[in-house]
């Protein structure tokens, strides 16, 4: 079973807001998951983005990969938080 730290869908049409979450690799999109690591809403100005980052450790530590979209999404979030 592979682990990836991926984003959800919330919000209604044309009105995003994703979860950062952490899931089984098969598993949908919008399907269960194991954890909520943090937020994503780009409909801020900027986009507001926060994480908990003792979660995201712990599951970086067990060995999930996150996407390429939530890899960027952590970088913001470091440089900002700096």
């Amino acid at each position: 079973m592979a682990v990836r730290i991926r984003l959800t869908r919330l919000g209604r049409k044309k009105q995003p807001f994703y979860r950062i979450v952490v899931a089984d690799s098969e598993s949908p999109r919008d399907g269960k998951f194991l954890d909520i690591v943090g937020t994503y809403d780009p409909l801020q100005e900027p986009a507001k983005i926060d994480i908990n980052d003792r979660k995201l450790q712990d599951w970086l530590d067990k060995g999930a990969l996150p996407s390429t979209t939530v890899k960027s999404l952590i970088k913001k979030a470091t440089v900002a938080a700096e």
